[in-house]
């Protein structure tokens, strides 16, 4: 049964909603898979039978994947933004993303197998570079910007340097 949140997020996939989600439920707390649901007839992107949709949530976000077809791409206009308290937490989200087949990028971004982005994004960035003394501010966002992964003792030098 679909969640009785008010929104659910549709990620399309060409074939491989299942897996995807699989991945997702085994990689982030407070993540599992629901429902898979069947094509009731042939359609242009399965066959009767196929898997069509399956529901799961990604830290505690309702999401239904759609086996779709090749026709649409993730893009970098969307992307999950996942918040970590630690080192440790960030290298293990991001690990597990690129290490299944994903790709680094900058800034703490990186994209899964699928497509999907991801920004593994530690707080201690977040309050660093927003928070009210703009000096550190700016040193901060100049060290994230050389980063791929986010080094969290990296921006905390570059707040206390001076």
């Amino acid at each position: 049964m679909m969640s009785r949140n008010p929104v659910t997020l549709c990620l399309w996939y060409d074939k491989e909603a299942e897996e995807a989600a699989a991945f997702y439920a085994a990689t982030f707390p407070d993540s599992a898979v629901g429902a898979v649901h069947r094509a009731p007839l042939d359609n242009p992107s399965s066959k009767e039978g196929a898997v069509l949709t399956v529901e799961f949530t990604v830290l505690g976000v309702p999401c239904v994947g759609l086996n779709g077809g090749p026709a649409f791409q993730h893009s970098e206009a969307f992307s999950f933004q996942v918040h970590t308290d630690s080192q440790g937490e960030t290298d293990r989200y991001w690990n597990a993303i690129v290490g299944n087949g994903g790709q680094e990028s900058m800034c703490g971004w990186c994209k899964d197998k699928w497509g999907v982005n991801w920004q593994i994004t530690p707080r201690a960035l977040l309050d660093a570079t927003t928070g009210p003394d703009k000096a550190a501010a700016k040193r901060a966002f100049e060290a994230m910007m050389t980063m791929k992964k986010i080094d969290i003792a990296a921006i905390e030098a570059a707040v206390k340097a001076a």
